[in-house]
């Protein structure tokens, strides 16, 4: 199964959701970077499973050790390899799976590719679970490009059909950022917060799940990174967001929304105050051309609802090729939004870093 992203940096993730151990590769990150310990495990609790009531009840503290790439806790150079035990799996909760598979999931097709050997236990390879080192590369980049005045952040701007604010694509404040990542449910507006948790608790009564809308935005960056056609910017953000599962879809700046909207209103003036240029709008979302120009980078990503339901579903079984039905047992977020939201700053942190290694 290949699995690595980067141009200059080179990542890789291994494991499985039940297996002992899952962990990540990666080399190019820069030599000499000095870690902090306590604020990566405080950016990976933002997306470990807790028990809480927007969260799987299976509890993992998600802590990373650290084989090679550091010396005294600083980038030594060498590859950087990274675990997390796996230590709250109950793989036989997912044993009916091979004859019969869950809807939503990527059981039938990984059947159909690998066979019958394929680990689907908590949905293997292809489980959320795997995003936990994606995050531990994410919040090393996250740190390291707060050093030099890059900031990234995100929120929750929508569960299912209840909406938040979405940022201020302009003036965006790289305080604003930080602020939300302190905040147990990111939202801008507490009120539309509310809604959302009291939607997800209703889905979860129901034996059901949501989706909804992760928008994140990056300050700081300067003009000039990406390319053209096959190295653009949006491209480069694509090729690891949808990496994450139940991403379905991603947008920059104003996004399907600049198909409605007349040249005139979607074009990004330019002004300046005789020092530097900055734009009056930012519906191209800090890219043109496949390169940043300067402006806040801001885009959204779309996840489907969580497929592990208890609600009961049509599937079929392999072994007698008859319809049946289904109930997925076992425990499961009723959203992977909330989790999620560390996941795509993560995303986001890796490929900003990616593209200033152009340089």
């Amino acid at each position: 199964m290949a699995n690595q992203y980067g141009n200059n940096l080179h990542l890789s993730i291994y494991g499985g959701s039940h297996d002992a151990e899952i962990g990540m590769r990666l080399s190019g990150f820069p030599r000499g970077f000095a870690l902090n310990r306590e604020a990566l495990q405080a950016f990976m609790a933002r997306r470990a499973p807790n028990g809480g009531a927007f969260s799987t009840p299976r509890k993992e503290p998600d802590t990373p050790e650290f084989l090679t790439g550091l010396t005294d806790d600083t980038t030594n150079g060498e590859e950087l390899h990274a675990i997390i035990r796996n230590t709250n799996a109950h793989s036989k909760d997912y044993s009916f799976i091979y004859d019969t598979p869950r809807p939503g999931h990527a059981d039938y097709a990984a059947l159909c590719k690998y066979g019958n050997t394929v680990d689907l236990r908590g949905g293997g390879h292809f489980s959320g679970r795997l995003t936990a080192p994606l995050c531990i590369a994410g919040g090393m980049a996250l740190q390291y490009l707060a050093a030099r005045g890059i900031h990234i952040g995100a929120h929750i701007e929508s569960i299912h059909t209840v909406k938040d604010k979405r940022f201020d694509a302009v003036n965006v404040s790289a305080t604003e950022l930080e602020a939300l990542k302190s905040l147990p449910f990111p939202v801008l507006d507490s009120n539309a917060g509310e809604q959302m948790q009291a939607a997800i608790v209703a889905a979860r009564a129901e034996k059901d799940s949501l989706g909804g809308v992760i928008e994140c935005a990056v300050t700081g960056l300067p003009a000039g990174l990406g390319e053209h056609m096959f190295s653009g910017v949006e491209g480069r953000f694509s090729a690891l967001l949808f990496s994450i599962p139940a991403v379905k879809g991603v947008e920059f700046g104003e996004g399907f929304g600049a198909s409605a909207l007349f040249g005139s209103e979607n074009n990004d003036s330019y002004r300046t105050n005789g020092k530097s240029v900055v734009t009056a709008t930012n519906h191209c979302g800090g890219i043109l051309g496949g390169m940043t120009n300067g402006m806040p980078l801001v885009f959204r990503v779309g996840f489907k609802p969580t497929p592990s339901i208890a609600k009961e579903q049509d599937t079929v079984s392999l072994s007698r090729m008859e319809n049946t039905t289904i109930s997925v047992p076992g425990r499961h977020d009723p959203t992977v939004v909330v989790r999620a939201v560390p996941v795509v700053e993560a995303a986001a942190a890796i490929t900003v870093l990616d593209l200033l290694l152009d340089k």
